[in-house]
């Protein structure tokens, strides 16, 4: 397969080229090779990682020798922070305010999503408090050192950099809890609107900073805001509230050159797919399989104008070989065409045996031309 990549290519890229050139549908050398991360509990139960002292993603990133991929993020969300502090101990699970000032039960020892009881905005009174003292655009706080960043991030680079453009809804679903959106956006929907304007003037502020002195190569998001059943907010709400955000958001992008705009979402995320790409984002990041679809579906329907990063199934990674061969070979045409760079659809899971991602990896080296 890699032959037909690079058949019109002579030489050697560096990984920015790479990644460029495949995320614009161009010949590349080889597939840009990367993965996502992995559970806590990886460390512990697969020997490579515990017998070589691997306690995290970036010493995971240079122990597989992945192609480096950076980012650059501003102080866009809230500020300063809650005092993280236990508040009772249940023996197995333990009550927590966390840094965002939600109270919620957390197990003790593995990872788990926490079961949140209480959110600190609940009025819009509450909203207003909190906004005074932790979202001010004026915070000192949000002023980005930008000799700092050019000293870590030369111009000279080669290395894919991005621009994280934060969150519009996918924050406040954190901050007010699922639940509590919910109810927010039929009782006070003009609060959940000034969060989320609030939000995209906190990016604004980031950007307007950082884009003057940066050739970036991608922007990044994070919203996780669909479920395997569709979306956690209504399309309506989406189209009308968030959507002129992204849309604000994008129009500075392309002022600085930036054409390629992911977001972080799991789920099912096809019915606000539409309205993610009219806000200007046309990339998928993870892209979570199970739920939502085989990725060569949305590539195939969106062809020429979507792309993927993520979208290899884990559960067929937990399945074995032969269903991992399976996937990998599904995904081939896609990677062919470009727009798609392929690794496990979120942090790869403990049910996935060690000798298991080892092949994974051997086989994605192989079928797509990976160093």
């Amino acid at each position: 397969m890699i032959e037909r990549m690079r058949e019109k290519w002579e030489g050697t890229m560096t990984d920015r080229e790479r990644f460029n050139r495949q995320m614009h549908y161009q010949q590349v050398d080889r597939c840009f090779n990367m993965e996502f991360g992995y559970w806590r509990e990886n460390y512990k139960v697969w020997p490579m990682f515990y017998e070589n002292g691997i306690t995290n993603i970036p010493e995971a990133d240079r122990f597989f020798s992945f192609d480096p991929i950076h980012g650059i993020g501003g102080n866009i969300w809230m500020h300063p922070c809650f005092e993280e502090k236990i508040i009772e101990d249940r023996g197995n699970t333990v009550i927590m305010q966390n840094a965002e000032g939600l109270l919620a039960e957390v197990p003790k020892g593995y990872s788990s999503i926490p079961h949140y009881l209480q959110s600190p905005i609940e009025t819009p009174e509450d909203w207003e408090k909190i906004k005074s003292e932790r979202f001010r655009l004026d915070d000192p706080a949000r002023i980005v050192d930008i000799e700092a960043l050019k000293k870590q991030h030369p111009a000279d680079r080669d290395y894919p950099l991005g621009v994280n453009c934060g969150s519009m809804i996918g924050k406040i679903r954190d901050l007010l809890t699922m639940e509590g959106l919910a109810y927010a956006c039929v009782d006070y929907p003009e609060m959940v609107e000034d969060m989320v304007e609030t939000c995209c003037q906190l990016v604004e502020h980031f950007l307007d900073q950082v884009l003057p002195h940066f050739q970036f190569d991608y922007a990044s998001g994070w919203e996780d805001i669909c479920c395997n059943n569709g979306p956690l907010v209504s399309l309506d709400f989406f189209r009308e509230v968030v959507v002129p955000r992204y849309k604000r958001i994008h129009k500075k992008l392309q002022a600085a050159g930036i054409d390629l705009w992911y977001t972080d979402c799991d789920g099912d995320v096809r019915p606000i797919l539409p309205y993610l790409m009219e806000g200007g984002i046309n990339c998928l990041f993870p892209f979570e399989v199970n739920g939502c679809a085989h990725p060569g579906e949305l590539l195939t329907a969106y062809e020429g104008k979507l792309r993927i990063m993520g979208g290899v199934d884990k559960m067929q990674l937990i399945k074995g070989k032969e269903a991992i061969k399976a996937y990998l070979e599904s995904l081939i045409p896609f990677v062919e065409k470009g727009g798609f760079i392929p690794f496990c659809d979120h942090r790869c899971p403990p049910d996935v045996t060690q000798e298991n991602y080892l092949y994974y990896l051997d086989l994605k080296k192989e079928l797509f031309g990976m160093k």
